[in-house]
């Protein structure tokens, strides 16, 4: 026994070695059909080497079995989670965690557990057994979903994501499942810190992905961006999951260009040309949908655009496109006017209205005075109902010129680094004198060349 009360592991000596022969046993040389929960614990809590641990928790006995002795309550109804921390324990605590909350039977691990491990727990650890915190994820998700609480969730496998990978941009399985949980509570808010990181690395030894997770991802952050109006990120992420290739083309690919288009209509007024990486078919799937018709009447035939709605009002509801579909619509008179403005110089507000489709002159008047205040066009409305469109005034802001400057002391002390790494390689210091009398090198330099010595001051105080 050791001092926690629980039965010590049996030592790795000859006889285990011998016994091993006659009956299946794990890695620590314990045959398979003495393991039980407490020899678990007890192991968990003396062996040192994770790696050691991890391959002992996989092996100790058969699958199914070893599922069911981790999701089990030790002798006197006492939590095995209770002689346990996540610092000193990640991977026993990740072993049992993951297995209660699959384990139909068992009784499932008290939130603060839960919480505490997705806290404390050392990524370095957990990283040795990438599947388990897949498992682990999920059914954190799965167990909130059956408490009738999905929000519970969203702390939890926030920690759990900030921790686990080395950085943000690493693409693990725990992103899709907290952006799901995210769209699903409508707390698109508690994604923000995640999705302001793009992903730039996809590493198969830190997670077990599939291409499906980078749909996923993907086009849950493009709708909890839209949600937020943050409507170019949005944007890059519907596209991204759009146009990811694939042998295939996915359904979610095909709802995530659908939504492409519509953010493309509210931000930008028009739909942009596919990406080359987009699966062809996909595009030709959209141009038998009505969000095609509504795409190519946009903005100017706002009664058409109006019938398109309420004609396909149940199909928009159904795809969940609606509410994307309604800004749209409501932003057309806005990029109307703005197309009226590359046509011409005066308009009266009557003709602004004939043209885009409103036809009370007072709500043509502080349509006008609305974006001229938003700095979405430049214009001036006189008395008589005349608006004088002109080109929009170049400005520049203090903290613009700034950044411009700092961005370029940066390349010029960068430079000047270059240039004296440069001046101490002999080996090009050898090629420069060579390249003097060799005519296939072009004409010299003059002495103080091209790259000569250069004052390198603050530029803020020369100006």
């Amino acid at each position: 026994m050791n001092q926690s009360g629980l039965p010590t592991p049996p030592p790795t000596s000859a006889t285990s070695t011998t016994n091993s022969a006659q009956s299946p046993s794990n890695a620590a040389g314990q045959p398979a059909s003495d393991v039980s929960l407490g020899s678990i614990v007890a192991t968990i809590t003396s062996v040192s080497n994770p790696p050691q641990l991890n391959q002992y928790l996989r092996t100790c006995a058969p699958k199914d079995v070893r599922e069911v002795l981790l999701a089990s309550i030790l002798p006197g109804s006492q939590d095995p989670l209770t002689l346990l921390n996540a610092r000193d324990h990640t991977l026993g605590m990740l072993y049992i965690l993951s297995a209660r909350l699959h384990t139909v039977a068992s009784d499932k691990p008290l939130w603060h557990h839960i919480e505490g491990f997705c806290r404390d727990f050392i990524p370095e650890q957990a990283r040795i057994a990438p599947d388990r915190v897949t498992l682990l994820a999920i059914g954190i998700r799965q167990f909130a979903e059956a408490e009738g609480n999905p929000k519970l969730a969203i702390a939890p496998l926030s920690d759990l994501l900030a921790r686990y990978p080395p950085t943000l941009s690493h693409l693990t399985t725990i992103h899709p499942i907290f952006l799901t949980v995210c769209v699903a509570t409508r707390h698109f808010t508690a994604a923000i810190p995640v999705l302001a990181h793009s992903i730039t690395t996809i590493d198969l030894s830190l997670s077990d992905l599939t291409y499906h997770d980078n749909l996923i991802y993907h086009y849950a952050g493009g709708i909890a961006l839209a949600a937020l109006k943050n409507w170019s990120a949005a944007e890059e992420l519907f596209e991204i999951c759009a146009s990811s290739p694939g042998s295939v083309a996915s359904a979610i690919q095909m709802e995530a260009l659908k939504k492409l288009a519509l953010v493309q209509l509210i931000y930008r007024g028009k739909t942009s040309p596919p990406s080359k990486y987009m699966h062809p078919i996909l595009m030709r799937l959209l141009k038998a949908t009505p969000y095609s018709s509504f795409m190519n009447a946009y903005p100017l035939q706002r009664d058409y655009l109006r019938t398109i709605v309420e004609n396909e009002q149940q199909l928009f509801a159904n795809e969940r496109t609606l509410g994307l579909i309604t800004q749209a619509l409501d932003r057309a008179p806005r990029w109307a006017i703005k197309k009226l403005t590359t046509t011409y110089l005066t308009l009266h507000l009557s003709d602004i209205g004939r043209e885009v489709g409103i036809s009370d002159e007072n709500e043509v008047k502080s349509l006008i005075l609305s974006m001229i205040e938003c700095s979405e066009i430049s214009a001036e409305l006189s008395a008589d109902g005349t608006v004088s469109f002109s080109d929009p005034p170049v400005k520049f802001e203090k903290a613009d010129v700034d950044r411009v400057l700092a961005q370029a002391q940066q390349q010029d002390a960068l430079l000047a680094r270059l240039e004296k790494e440069m001046e101490r390689n002999k080996e090009y210091l050898i090629k420069a004198v060579k390249s003097k009398d060799d005519p296939a090198w072009g004409p010299a330099m003059d002495e103080d060349g091209a790259y000569g010595d250069r004052q390198s001051g603050n530029w803020t105080e020369d100006m």
